[in-house]
């Protein structure tokens, strides 16, 4: 397998044929550009070169060229990415096609009424762009020129340019900032609008955390929109692996890959998806070796608000469904058109593969290629340098790049992963705990004594992280309840949680207000058996779990009340009696471990086919 040595290794020979996938080389920059697609990594800082062969973009995002604003030399800066248009010879194989005509909806190239089917969250305009002007005042401040003073560009992307600029007073008199610039004459249509409308509430709404570049302020004039961002001059973390001869060593990764998870949970506590981590899009703050890192470039950014409450007034998980991102570091099940906050994990996942072997872990000659190896293949673990690496890092990888979303684990739960465990670190509050919680409280008492069999069947490693996320519901006496879930949630909630609405999950756990929950009843609440199944001791741990089960959980069931526990019709009968025993009526192991996981009539009657 291939790795970088220098910046100047031509990025053409790693490429290999589109079915072997897994030995890439980190992308290089080439001494002759190349036609490639605009990264949006230079949503501030001072390195802002995108110019990367990754075919990294917005696969509904606006790959705009934004014009100067006044004060900024017309010479295009010298490393610029070169703009890509997207052009193939032949009708490009599924999943290409659909992501190709979703970037022709978002850029308002669309046919019709039909422009709004395809672009998620974000509805254009019902009556057509040409049939009333596009509204592109956003009430922002009109006097930019007489705060700051503009310099010279220092990177662009898909979303707009940045520049250097200079406080002229106030608090930042003197000091340098960055300034992306938008271009009005670019936002033709109404969901272009809205991302720039979004990307500065997320920015505002989440500025803060110490790994996320600081929002200052927005300003408009009538051709540009003017985001005022903290300038971060230690370059990117791209450019830091290729300076490292195209890897880092376990520790430096373990450093790198801490800060990203942190600001990765802050952000899906918030309730937001990034959408576009890679390397491109994490800056230094500085040139120093151990700089913090922060995560840029908000555009492609978006709400993972909760949905609309059930029969049961459950409230629903909302899945979003634009295809975004960058090729390399896209999830299948962004692919597939339905995914949250478990699609930024798999990112990160493909960060840490790139760190500790300097290689891409999906790779082809083509986009549909990368997103078919997304799909079907399997990272490479065997190859150099991977026998070299720990069994934790490795293990920490395959857990990040799971292709079922459910088995993944979360940024908090990875932070206590024994790869990166630290008693002397923090960690952060998980929004899954709350999901997980909410279930519970509504499950049957048969679906709950099967989750407190599984609960005593964990092992120590499960049990640090659940210790950690009980501890931060400040517990009293030993136990929580709903005011401790609200108050923690109250106590990290942001703009950027409010506009979500993640509180709404509250509504949902008001059978906690008339109970209180011991440790042990929390962890049969608040653990994944889809996170577990994918340990490599699952077997194990579920064969413990049945004898517990057997001793103070199991019970005589018939096969129709099986089936109402299970929310499955009669279609699914026939498989359901294989999951009771014959000798005393009572669920056997097969049917214990389907009681965890759920059933659904599709699955039950693809498994009978």
């Amino acid at each position: 397998m291939g790795h970088c040595c220098s910046k100047d290794a031509v990025a053409d020979s790693a490429v290999k044929d589109d079915d072997n996938n897994a030995g890439s080389t980190v992308p290089n920059r080439p001494r002759t550009p190349k036609p490639r697609t605009p990264s949006p990594a230079v949503g501030n800082g001072t390195n802002g070169r995108s110019s990367t062969n990754t075919p990294s973009h917005s696969f509904t995002g606006s790959p705009w060229h934004s014009t100067y604003p006044a004060g900024v030399p017309p010479t295009p800066s010298p490393a610029r990415t070169p703009r890509r248009m997207f052009k193939w010879p032949f009708p490009p194989p599924s999943p290409a096609k659909p992501i190709m005509s979703a970037i022709m909806k978002r850029q308002g190239n669309g046919k019709g009424k039909g422009n709004t089917a395809a672009t998620g969250t974000i509805p254009e305009d019902e009556g057509g762009e040409g049939e009333r002007a596009l509204d592109k005042s956003f009430g922002y401040q009109r006097n930019f020129g007489s705060k700051y003073e503009l310099g010279k560009e220092i990177g662009r992307g898909h979303f707009g340019h940045t520049c250097w600029a200079k406080g002229k007073k106030g608090a930042l008199k003197n000091q340098p900032v960055a300034v992306k610039i938008i271009s009005k004459a670019k936002m033709t249509t109404a969901i272009s609008i809205e991302d720039v409308r979004r990307e500065v509430k997320l920015l505002k709404g989440l500025s803060g955390h110490q790994h996320m570049v600081q929002f200052h302020d927005a300003f408009e004039d009538d051709q540009n929109v003017y985001i005022v961002m903290e300038l971060c001059e230690g370059g990117e973390l791209l450019d830091r692996i290729l300076s490292r001869g195209g890897r880092y060593t376990e520790n430096d990764a373990k450093s790198i890959v801490v800060q990203i998870l942190s600001v990765a949970s802050f952000c899906h506590l918030q309730g937001v998806v990034h959408r576009d981590l890679k390397p491109e899009n994490f800056l230094f703050s500085t040139r120093e070796e151990d700089s913090a890192l922060k995560v840029i470039d908000f555009g492609l950014s978006d709400y993972a608000r909760p949905g609309k409450l059930n029969v049961v007034n459950e409230c629903t998980e909302l899945r979003l469904n634009d295809i975004v991102g960058s090729a390399y570091y896209v999830a299948p099940e962004v692919l597939h058109r339905s995914y949250n906050v478990e699609a930024d994990i798999w990112s990160i996942g493909v960060i840490t593969y790139i760190l500790l072997c300097g290689s891409r872990p999906f790779f082809a000659r083509t986009e549909s290629g990368i997103f078919r190896s997304v799909l079907r293949a399997d990272p490479n673990l065997n190859d150099s340098p991977w026998p070299s690496v720990t069994l934790e890092a490795k293990d920490f990888v395959k857990r990040l790049l799971n292709k079922d979303h459910r088995k993944r684990m979360t940024a908090s739960q990875a932070l206590t992963h024994p790869w990166l465990r630290d008693e002397n670190r923090a960690i952060p509050l998980d929004i899954l705990i709350y999901k997980l919680v909410k279930t519970y409280l509504r499950a049957s008492p048969l679906k709950r004594a099967a989750l407190k069999a599984l609960s005593k069947a964990l092992t120590e490693d499960e049990i640090v992280y659940l210790r950690a996320q009980f501890e931060l519901l400040d517990p009293k006496d030993g136990c929580v309840s709903l005011d401790n879930f609200r108050m923690a949630l109250v106590k990290h909630s942001t703009a950027a949680m409010k506009e979500s609405r993640v509180l709404d999950i509250l509504d949902a756990m008001k059978p906690l207000s008339y109970t209180r929950m011991g440790f042990e009843e929390f962890c049969a609440a608040a653990i994944s058996p889809h996170q577990l199944e994918a340990l490599e001791n699952w077997e194990m741990i579920a064969s413990t779990a049945f004898d517990y089960f057997e001793l103070e959980g199991n019970r005589v069931i018939s096969v129709d009340a099986l089936a109402q526990e299970m929310n499955v019709g009669p279609s699914a009968h026939a498989i359901l009696k294989d999951w009771i025993r014959n000798t005393d009526g009572k669920l056997n192991f097969l049917g214990y471990t389907k009681l965890l996981h759920g059933l659904t009539i599709r699955s039950s009657n693809t498994r009978h086919h």
